[in-house]
């Protein structure tokens, strides 16, 4: 997968894509990254990239010719027609599931704005995806980018060491992962649960199926609204609720 940054702050990005598993995924290169500074395809004289916006108001709007030109350059160079992806409030808001999507894809381009926002027609005819990490500002597209750029390429083959790592994440089979318990077994009067000390599989997958229902049930009840329960688990759920 290529993935490629525009940005007007390349430097937020190099401690990140060169650290953890985003390094350890170029060197098995099954990813590669690139950053690239939007404004040097500015054809001002002082390579402004933004103005005021029309009719008023506070704040500073990017314009459309550098970033336009910045695309269309690395369309013509790619070899695959890339998602365009602009980061940015009013965008879907980004799932374990879009990620899946993405990983996907051969090639990603994101826009970091910065500033009040857009001109309009960078969204209207360049993207081809908007996405939000979540309800609220930022200063800036770079780190939005970074966490969805993480997200996605620990999903790549062969990215992690254990093939089975990702699929068992929170979110990706639709409920929040189960509890992890490591050495020692009796940490300070703590006690590790006697399932997972018994060597017997069936019954650990059990309980971690039932710890993974009631993790979800207890802290992100809206994400059952839309699970596939099957009977066994909606009546666990319909106990739990009688207790309650």
């Amino acid at each position: 997968m290529k993935i490629d940054f525009l940005t007007l702050f390349p430097e937020m990005f190099h401690g990140v894509l060169n650290e953890s598993i985003l390094k350890k995924a170029q060197e098995k290169e099954a990813v590669s990254f690139r950053v690239i500074n939007f404004r040097e395809y500015s054809e001002h004289k002082h390579h402004t990239v933004d103005d005021y916006p029309y009719g008023g108001g506070a704040g500073m709007v990017l314009k459309p010719q550098p970033i336009f030109d910045a695309v269309e350059e690395i369309k013509k160079q790619s070899a695959s027609n890339p998602k365009i992806i602009l980061v940015c409030p009013q965008g879907e808001r980004y799932t374990q599931r879009k990620a899946e999507q993405l990983a996907k894809e051969d090639h990603l381009l994101f826009i970091c704005g910065h500033y009040e926002g857009y001109d309009e027609r960078i969204r209207e005819h360049l993207v081809t995806d908007e996405i939000s990490i979540g309800d609220f500002v930022l200063t800036g597209g770079e780190l939005a980018s970074m966490v969805i750029a993480d997200s996605v390429v620990r999903l790549l083959p062969g990215v992690l060491g254990n093939v089975d790592s990702p699929v068992l994440d929170s979110y990706s089979s639709g409920l929040l992962e189960h509890p992890h318990y490591t050495r020692p077994a009796d940490f300070r009067g703590m006690k590790v649960p006697e399932v997972l000390l018994s060597g017997n599989h069936k019954r650990i997958e059990e309980w971690r199926e039932l710890e993974s229902l009631r993790r979800t049930y207890t802290r992100r009840p809206d994400l059952l609204e839309t699970y596939p329960l099957t009977e066994r688990q909606k009546s666990i759920i319909k106990q739990w609720k009688n207790e309650n």
